[in-house]
């Protein structure tokens, strides 16, 4: 009955890793970012623009506490939800947390277009950027239950390699 959660940061597969994932094994699939749109009727640029990076981690952290009371879920959490202990503790309680981790080459070139990334968009060098903000969340998402390196593989290549995983295999037996 446990979750299963992917975080990691931008660019490294969480929502269609996700999607397919949840078709895979036949659970509904809830990315948090997602759901923070649909509640607020807006994008997350615009979220960031308007009320700023902490208003936003607020409505994360309010989102993650209400979905890590649902059952026989794939969620998929923004690159930054696992920085917050709270959110860990939220989603650990009944769920498993995986990273999806990439270099940060890997990264710049997924993600594309900046606009739609308001922490990068701001940066004179998202390279560094990336390289920088990856440095700081390390610790957080080196406390996951295990973690893929998606660098040099397909969607359904990650989704092999969770099913793959004991503590995946023992979630859905």
């Amino acid at each position: 009955m446990k979750n299963i959660v992917l975080t990691g940061f931008m660019g490294t597969g969480k929502t269609t890793v996700g999607q397919l994932l949840a078709e895979e094994i036949h659970r509904p699939f809830i990315d948090t970012d997602q759901m923070i749109e649909e509640r607020l009727d807006t994008k997350i640029s615009d979220i960031f623009k308007k009320v700023g990076e902490l208003e936003f981690r607020k409505f994360e952290s309010e989102t993650i506490a209400l979905i890590s009371n649902f059952d026989d879920y794939v969620i998929s959490c923004g690159g930054g939800a696992v920085i917050d202990p709270v959110n860990v503790k939220n989603l650990r309680r009944n769920g498993i947390i995986i990273n999806l981790y990439a270099s940060a080459n890997h990264i710049l070139n997924r993600i594309g277009e900046l606009d739609s990334r308001p922490i990068l968009k701001k940066l004179t060098n998202p390279l560094e950027g990336i390289i920088k903000l990856l440095a700081k969340r390390q610790k957080a998402y080196e406390k996951c239950d295990f973690a893929i390196n998606t660098d040099d593989l397909t969607s359904e290549q990650v989704v092999k390699k969770i099913l793959e995983n004991e503590i995946v295999k023992d979630i859905l037996k």
